[in-house]
């Protein structure tokens, strides 16, 4: 270490409760009412995508998916911020978790996380994997994340946008993040790496819930944006948690990448989500940025006053039906979840190979209007893959992986709107989550393998004639309409616009190449 007028010390795995201790002694969180922690993440209440680059290298470079999302920066660059990194842990007191992603043994990744504050290196024990006592022995990293805070970019000498910098140098195998107190940048970066280190090795990552029936032997996945139902329906009393978020599909079977839940809070109330708002209300369970009231110390998970990505970090053994092992069989139902906000998508409908390949790369939902300034009609959000910000790799790679993996185990895919029906938003109504939750439930049981289907005249998708506690009028998406006509020119526009989605996908893909 540098030489420093300050003894730095470095924490190596301290426990939820000593972390809890120096969390409050250095005023970073909060305790409130249900025994969590509460910590505000300061200007930044989400990810800094913009932020994000990639060490151009010789070992990654070829491989790499050039496009704008991912963006290239100089080893030189790494080199001096990396630096000013370590001078910062010389001189500061920082805090070590040794920890693994990937539940499958075979496919392990050692991760050492540093971090300048107490409550991220619990967030870091929370949604990894924890190893035993006797795993920590001669404990050596695969991958190193260091995230601080305090360390911050000047734009014109190092390269970046801002003073925030998220920057991953696959071939060292270390990611650093400064100028940002969002600790899902943590959890991401090493989605990131997997989703560029598990291809080569024969395994398909995902950007995924996944559950499974109490024996284990029935799996369904359920990729999705956020605010689609990717938590909340994979979290389902009947079933058991294999992970909420990020999953690999390998020649045995599908694993969790972590060991703990990343569940958004806003307006969670516990009659809908039972499972994961008792998480909440644990001791060792971090919740960012949720206003609590300062005399009681109660959280009010209604109030959007510091932000609409309001989170609880959790282990995933608070919740009680959860797969500790973190593993299960091939699924036999994928679920492609969008929030459609246009109102015209059906609420359910099961895809053909070139619907899977498509709907797939489009990764579909769509803000509604007044969620965001400027906002006045709904807009589409397209995330290829459902993954686009964590993607290493072309996204037709990953396409491919998922129709062989489907077709290999005789999987079925089916897209199911979360959204609007009968209109769109500010017209139609939401779809019910009673009734969203029907439709899976029938899929799950195979009920809608032998049930006729008619075909939606703009999408080509084939729409079941009936789903066991679902009205027949919610179902066929056009005659739910007032006026069907006007279904026909919003169905029409956002069909253009999936089109031409996929156009700029394919243009990107083949500059990268």
């Amino acid at each position: 270490m540098a030489s420093t007028s300050k003894i730095a010390v470095e924490r190596r795995n301290l426990s939820p409760a000593d972390l809890y201790e120096h969390a409050i002694r250095r005023n970073e969180a909060n305790i409130v009412s249900t025994g969590a922690l509460t910590a505000e993440t300061g200007k930044h209440s989400g990810r800094s995508p913009r932020d994000k680059f990639f060490v151009r290298e010789p070992t990654s470079q070829d491989a790499i998916w050039w496009h704008p999302g991912n963006q290239p920066i100089a080893s030189a660059k790494f080199d001096q911020l990396l630096a000013r990194m370590e001078e910062f842990c010389d001189a500061h007191d920082v805090y070590t978790q040794d920890v693994f992603a990937c539940a499958d043994p075979r496919f392990r990744l050692r991760v050492r996380v540093v971090s300048e504050l107490a409550w991220h290196s619990l967030f870091a024990r929370n949604l990894f994997i924890r190893p035993t006592a006797d795993e920590l022995m001669n404990f050596e990293p695969d991958f190193t994340v260091m995230s601080l805070p305090s360390v911050m970019a000047e734009p014109q000498r190092d390269g970046t946008h801002s003073e925030t910098f998220i920057l991953v140098n696959l071939g060292r195998r270390i990611v650093i993040i400064g100028g940002t107190g969002y600790a899902g940048e943590i959890k991401k970066s090493i989605f990131t790496a997997l989703n560029y280190l598990l291809p080569a090795q024969g395994v398909f990552p995902m950007h995924c819930s996944a559950n499974a029936d109490p024996d284990g032997s029935d799996v369904a996945l359920f990729f999705g944006l956020s605010g689609t139902g990717k938590t909340t329906l994979s979290a389902e009393p009947s079933r058991r948690l294999i992970g909420d978020d990020e999953h690999g599909w390998s020649d045995r079977g599908i694993f969790n990448f972590e060991g703990g839940c990343y569940a958004k809070t806003i307006r969670i109330h516990k009659e809908s989500e039972p499972e994961i708002y008792t998480a909440t209300e644990s001791f060792g369970t971090i919740l960012e940025n949720v206003v609590f009231d300062p005399r009681t110390r109660v959280p009010d998970y209604d109030s959007d006053e510091k932000t609409e990505n309001t989170r609880a970090a959790y282990p995933i053994d608070l919740i009680p039906n959860a797969v500790l092992a973190g593993t299960g069989s091939h699924p036999h139902n994928v679920m492609f979840l969008s929030a459609d906000a246009f109102g015209v998508l059906p609420p359910v409908s099961r895809l053909d190979e070139d619907q899977i390949r498509h709907y797939f790369l489009s990764g579909y939902t769509a803000k509604v209007a007044g969620t965001e300034r400027g906002v006045t009609e709904p807009e589409p959000i397209f995330s290829t893959c459902f993954a686009a910000p964590f993607l290493v790799l072309p996204p037709e790679r990953y396409a491919d992986m998922l129709i062989e993996r489907v077709k290999r185990h005789h999987a079925d895919v089916w897209m199911l709107n979360t959204g609007w029906v009968g209109g769109p938003y500010g017209v139609g109504e939401r779809m019910s989550i009673a009734h969203t939750r029907a439709i899976v439930r029938a899929v799950l049981a195979g009920d809608l393998r032998g049930v006729s289907t008619h075909v939606d005249p703009v999408f080509g998708l084939q729409i079941p004639n009936r789903v066991p506690g679902v009205p027949r009028e919610v179902l066929d998406t056009r005659d739910s309409w007032p006026n069907p006509e006007e279904y026909d020119r919003q169905a029409a526009k956002l069909r253009d616009m999936f089109d031409q989605n996929i156009h700029m996908i394919g243009k990107s893909a083949s500059s990268a190449g």
